[in-house]
């Protein structure tokens, strides 16, 4: 990813606030200031969009978006570190905006409440310089995906269920999800986490690692996931990487693509429900 030239100078504030970062020479003042003048898209803000959000407000990235249009849930609670017990009932991005502003009231916070369709993709997304994929279903992770690749961003992605976990890294012009999986399993092949249930801290796991991604590619400092997918196995405690490659005959993003604007992803998906 090419990284800006940072605008204004750090404040004393921010200097000292910043400190353990600007002493890493992989960061500095520069990278700081690269980070204040970020703006990513969180798609979600429930397990994975939690700590993904939350670390991305500590590292000082100057805009979050958060799209997300569910209420918070008992259930929720169990992963979910965005939201308390006293938020249940609340809209999430209500809950996720005061967790954050508590975090760091200098991180300014873009509120999406509504489901994001082939409507509104393109329009929500233009203006920031990273989207990160934190949705459970299938219909808004191909949305997402199509919408990335079509405005030219880097898309950091991940997922989670049970005690299984995975995160990659999509750059334009070296893969997309549909690489991947070029068509969406049957409905009800693959049970959701409402479903089978995940690991109370996987979310975790996995969104620290997206967060990182987020951050390398802002700084344009070490190598990210893009051409390889990271498979976490808590169970285990195993880590492995596997190659991903762009596939020349990928619909969107290979030789003779047939997907160039977007689609109906429900009716794709089988009639699979959008969910936050």
């Amino acid at each position: 990813m090419a990284t800006k030239t940072p605008s204004l100078a750090l404040t004393p504030y921010q200097v000292n606030r910043y400190s353990r970062h600007i002493i890493m020479p992989q960061v500095g003042s520069v990278g700081q200031r690269k980070l204040i003048d970020a703006k990513v898209l969180m798609v979600g803000a429930g397990g994975l969009g939690s700590p993904i959000s939350i670390y991305l407000t500590l590292a000082g990235v100057g805009t979050i978006g958060l799209v997300d249009f569910d209420d918070v849930d008992v259930t929720n609670l169990q992963r979910q570190i965005l939201h308390f017990n006293d938020d249940i009932g609340r809209p999430k991005v209500d809950s996720a905006v005061e967790t954050l502003k508590a975090y760091n009231p200098d991180t300014n916070v873009n509120v999406h409440e509504e489901p994001i369709s082939s409507i509104n993709a393109m329009e929500i997304m233009k203006d920031y310089d990273i989207i990160v994929n934190g949705a459970d279903n299938f219909p808004t992770r191909y949305l997402v995906n199509d919408a990335a690749y079509l405005l030219g961003k880097p898309l950091v992605d991940g997922s989670i269920l049970l005690f299984d976990g995975q995160a990659t890294t999509y750059l334009p012009g070296n893969g997309c999800y549909r690489c991947l999986f070029p068509t969406p399993p049957p409905p009800g092949e693959v049970p959701s986490c409402a479903e089978a249930g995940v690991l109370g801290m996987l979310p975790g796991m996995i969104g620290t690692i997206q967060a990182t991604e987020v951050v390398k590619l802002i700084l344009g400092v070490g190598d990210s996931l893009s051409g390889r997918l990271l498979l976490v196995d808590a169970l285990s405690m195993e880590f492995r990487t596997v190659k991903l490659r762009r596939n020349p005959d990928c619909p969107l993003c290979g030789d003779n693509p047939t997907v160039t604007e977007l689609i109906d992803y429900i009716a794709f998906c089988g009639g699979a429900p959008l969910t936050g």
